[in-house]
């Protein structure tokens, strides 16, 4: 009978301890990271709130933050606990636009002349970049 019970008791306390991490700690651990993501918030991050809300960051108080929306610049304040996710930093916007590519302007376009030329420019806007090449080439070849 006392094996039995101390096997019971045994088999209990590694179920424990089994739920403990698999669990409760994962659990803990994305909790606390989740709270540095939100004291880390500042003015001029890009967020989305937990009602799916896009907003720029204006303000930051103690325990809320005045979010800047829509293209009316609407303004409005929630709280810390109401932010999501930060989808781009302050400091990483900066760097970013460094690294953008550069988009051709309507200078580059009549320079260039070509299809295969605007292509190699600019890859991510071949649709509007090819229209406006074969709108010019068709004008010059009806002229």
């Amino acid at each position: 009978m006392d094996q039995k019970l101390i096997m019971n008791l045994v088999m209990f306390g590694v179920l424990i301890f089994i739920f403990y991490f698999m669990i409760i700690r994962p659990n803990k651990k994305k909790e606390k990271e989740i709270n540095d993501m939100r004291d880390g918030i500042k003015a001029g991050d890009e967020i989305i709130t937990i009602g799916g809300i896009c907003g720029k960051v204006v303000r930051v108080k103690e325990e809320s933050v005045i979010i800047q929306v829509g293209a009316s610049n609407t303004k409005f304040e929630l709280t810390r606990w109401g932010i999501s996710k930060v989808t781009s930093s302050a400091k990483s916007d900066s760097t970013s636009k460094d690294n953008e590519v550069k988009k051709p302007s309507a200078k580059n376009i009549k320079k260039l002349g070509k299809k295969e030329d605007v292509r190699e420019a600019d890859t991510t806007e071949n649709v509007e970049v090819e229209e406006t090449v074969e709108l010019k080439t068709e004008e010059t070849k009806s002229e």
